[in-house]
């Protein structure tokens, strides 16, 4: 009985209730707010990782480094998701040498279409819904993963987030969608 009620929450929490009015709020440079809710993205972009690193290839299955600059840009617009996309890769990689300094522009250049793409589409329709964080989630991991081909030259490489990384995508959306509902009205 109890496993019946979780599933019928689960398809009102995620199906049924897939559009749902969204306060989205467009920082500026110029407020202080966005300067303090960017440091809390960036220090959740620290904690997150740092758990995930604590088991066997974490860090490339979860994907943890984008979350909270999904989070932060959906909720709070581009210019804060510009800062949480680029300073907690940086952050990391100084502090805790993850990502490894190598990987730092593939993975920035992937914060930044997140950070571009959700602010853009949340402050665009004003909604907030799993088909919507599913496009954003895709858009930046395949325009990403061409940037990182590029980049890298190496196509395996490129493919990594797709082939070992789904559960980090499911994270991004359904975690995501769950958080940013829960912080709407913030």
């Amino acid at each position: 009985m109890k496993v019946i009620t979780l599933q019928l929450l689960i398809m009102k929490t995620f199906i049924f209730d897939m559009n749902t009015a969204f306060n989205f709020v467009s920082l500026s440079y110029r407020q202080s707010r966005t300067y303090l809710f960017s440091v809390l993205f960036i220090l959740g972009n620290i904690l997150l990782p740092q758990l995930c690193h604590l088991v066997h290839l974490g860090g490339p299955t979860m994907l943890p480094i984008y979350f909270f600059t999904l989070v932060g840009a959906y909720k709070y617009g581009m210019k804060l998701g510009l800062l949480v996309a680029i300073l907690s890769p940086l952050v990391n990689s100084f502090f805790f040498g993850m990502p490894v300094p190598a990987l730092l522009p593939a993975i920035i250049c992937k914060s930044v279409l997140l950070a571009v793409t959700a602010g853009f589409l949340a402050g665009r329709t004003g909604k907030l819904s799993i088909l919507s964080l599913i496009g954003v989630v895709l858009f930046y991991q395949i325009v990403g993963g061409m940037a990182e081909w590029a980049i890298s030259g190496s196509l395996d490489a490129a493919l990594q987030d797709f082939r070992i990384g789904v559960p980090g995508m499911l994270l991004q959306v359904f975690g995501g969608y769950w958080l940013l509902k829960s912080i709407s009205k913030v």
